[in-house]
């Protein structure tokens, strides 16, 4: 699998299981309507373990354009593959969306609410109030970024020195955790996007799409979940490079 593939997957299968796990709890009729908060935050931190299992040996599994210009930025990803990632994350995104559309159609033609369908495709503040939720992004994608840039692999002692050794699928399991615990705690004013990819592409698909009663865009929000990210990040890799290295 290519890298370019390999991002464009994963960000696929995030989005999928994401919007997908708020479509169930959120849309009309489906088996896990009203399942609440703590469902979505486990089905989002589900959808990043399972993306990250899929992809980690492929591309380091960013899946998260705020992680790829982050890591660019703190110098441990090259600059040159960017522009790369960044395509193949917008575009998993919004290819994610396009199959929660599609999985739940029936749901979607019988639901009313333009707020709730707009938020089984992208984020919306609970109070609106924009220089607040530009803060809430950035502070939750500068946790996500520090827990990534500090991520220390389980070592084993030699008599020759430190060798690491790699944790295979469960290598997924502590970004997937930390993703859980920001949305558990930070993820109530914003929803939570702290990914560019996760909210502009699907955005854009519910725009397109032909859904009854689905309202506006809201493109006047749509800065905050891509800004706010890309702020966080550059902020945690500032941090990262003048702080202690592992």
């Amino acid at each position: 699998m290519s890298e370019f593939t390999a991002e464009f997957i994963g960000t696929m299968i995030l989005v999928l299981l994401g919007d997908g796990v708020v479509a169930n709890v959120c849309l009309k009729g489906t088996k896990g309507h009203a399942g609440g908060w703590i469902v979505i935050t486990l089905g989002w931190g589900l959808g990043v373990f399972t993306a990250v299992m899929i992809t980690e040996q492929f591309s380091g599994a960013h899946i998260n354009p705020a992680v790829t210009i982050g890591l660019a930025t703190a110098g441990t990803f090259p600059l040159a593959k960017v522009p790369l990632f960044l395509t193949a994350q917008f575009l998993g995104g919004a290819a994610g969306a396009l199959l929660v559309w599609l999985f739940y159609k029936d749901h979607y033609d019988i639901s009313t609410d333009p707020g709730t369908i707009l938020g089984t495709f992208a984020t919306g503040p609970a109070i609106r109030r924009p220089p607040a939720n530009l803060l809430s992004e950035v502070i939750g994608t500068f946790v996500l970024l520090l827990a990534v840039l500090y991520a220390a692999s389980p070592k084993i002692a030699l008599t020759t020195g430190d060798a690491k050794v790699g944790l295979g699928a469960l290598g997924a399991l502590p970004v997937a955790l930390v993703v859980i615990g920001i949305g558990l705690s930070l993820g109530g004013t914003t929803g939570y996007a702290i990914n560019p990819a996760r909210d502009l592409g699907p955005r854009l698909i519910h725009h397109l799409v032909p859904i009854p009663h689905k309202g506006t865009s809201d493109w006047a929000y749509s800065w905050v979940p891509v800004v706010g990210p890309v702020l966080g990040a550059l902020l945690a890799a500032f941090v990262y490079s003048c702080g202690p290295r592992l």
